[in-house]
């Protein structure tokens, strides 16, 4: 009864957050364009290894990135971990220099056994981030561009491993969020124009995972990792509204449809090798490809366009070390390192988005528990090719809760 209800307790903390989790955007202009700005669901400990995970598998930290690691944890253990994120973003287009500030909640997860070599976790996770506000000079007047929101997924998942070595899982999320991308135009003369684009999700996402280990003796381990997400129509409604905001005229919307057969995700494909020495050292290299070119997506605007995409590539590599992990307070930290490079997937006229960085950071231990506080930063770089356009230097400090307690371990009364 007791694991239930602390189960129930900790679900119903994760949907709250729901409300206000993710509210603050990646700050990039780059976001208006396609879904925005994708993420990888990487939890704090392996956003400062670089955002390594296909291969990664560990009873004592959650791996979304692929369910089956879930079959790792022990039938005692209760993991619960949510990450914070800071932001500061420098950029430069031409002569013109900006920088901006922000941060937020990042993630909230949980994961548990409901048996021997089976364990579950849900949670919520950004999907994609949508944040920006910039102006510019037009003939007899200005405009001024502004978006926000993004689309979230609230998912469970179950791993399982039913022979020695091999693992399976899956997730199911529910995916939901509204992208809003305003242009307000204003004349010499007075007068203001809005015209608001509006992308509202309501669907299911799925993805498949395995992981295979194999000890190649007694102090070295070795695994591989693959991950798959079919690719699908999108379900929900998207539309445009034009607003002529200094007049009493009602607003004009435009291009109302249907999402289905208009709007699609692509196949997601994630590769991983993971390399282990005692509990003491740990090198991964990860691969994920995303076939965007054959994705959909209506222009709201001109609905007999669609929105051109380039197919998504990244490579990463991290690692950690633990020099001793029962030793002393110093010897106990994990110190993690990683870098990673991508080709986006998002396509400006005729220009590419390509993105690297590195990263680096701490596992702390808390003093008498299992639990670690995860401390990271990272660097990334981010501008178009070959035109640069904007370029985005970023660096996020993150802070990770990797709560891990024996919460299921029934004491005997003698």
């Amino acid at each position: 009864m007791n694991r239930t209800k602390r189960i129930i307790g900790i679900l119903s903390a994760v949907i709250i957050a729901c409300g206000s989790v993710f509210a603050q955007g990646p700050m990039t202009p780059y976001s208006r364009y396609g879904y925005g700005i994708l993420n990888d669901n990487a939890t704090s400990a392996q956003r400062a290894m670089g955002g390594v995970g296909y291969a990664m598998s560990s009873g004592r930290q959650i791996n979304v990135m692929n369910p089956a690691s879930y079959a790792a944890m022990d039938s005692l253990t209760f993991l619960f971990d949510m990450g914070i994120t800071g932001t500061a973003l420098w950029s430069t287009e031409g002569e013109e220099s900006g920088k901006d500030f922000g941060g937020g909640l990042d993630y909230v997860t949980i994961q548990f056994p409901i048996c021997k070599n089976v364990g579950v976790s849900a949670g919520l996770l950004p999907y994609t981030s949508v944040g920006y506000a910039f102006g510019s000079k037009i003939d007899n007047g200005s405009s001024s561009r502004s978006g926000n929101g993004g689309l979230n997924q609230l998912y469970v998942g179950v791993g399982a491993s039913p022979l020695k070595g091999l693992s399976v899982g899956a997730n199911i999320s529910y995916l939901f969020g509204t992208n809003i991308n305003d242009t307000y135009v204003v004349t010499s003369a007075g007068s203001t124009t809005l015209f608001e684009r509006v992308v509202q999700v309501r669907d299911y996402h799925l993805q498949f995972g395995i992981q295979y280990a194999y000890n190649l003796n007694r102090d070295n381990k070795l695994t591989a990792g693959l991950t798959y997400s079919p690719k699908k129509t999108l379900l929900g409604h998207a539309w445009g509204v034009n607003y002529d905001v200094t007049s009493d005229t009602e607003p004009d919307t435009i291009g109302y449809m249907s999402m289905r057969n208009n709007f699609s995700l692509p196949d997601t494909w994630g590769f991983g090798v993971n390399y282990q020495w005692r509990d003491r050292l740990m090198l991964e290299a990860d691969f994920t490809y995303q076939n965007w070119k054959d994705a959909k997506y209506t222009l709201v605007e001109d609905p007999d366009r669609m929105q051109e995409f380039n197919n998504r590539w990244k490579f990463a590599l991290g690692g950690q070390f633990t020099p001793r992990p029962r030793g002393n307070y110093v010897q106990r930290i994990n110190y993690r390192l990683g870098g990673y490079y991508s080709n986006d997937y998002l396509k400006i006229g005729d220009n590419s988005l390509r993105e690297y960085g590195l990263s680096m950071g701490f596992g702390l231990p808390a003093p008498g528990s299992k639990t670690v506080i995860n401390l990271g930063f990272e660097w990334k770089h981010r501008q178009a090719n070959p035109n640069p356009l904007i370029k985005e230097n970023y660096f996020n400090i993150t802070l990770g809760i990797n709560f891990n307690e024996l919460w299921f371990y029934q004491p005997k009364i003698r």
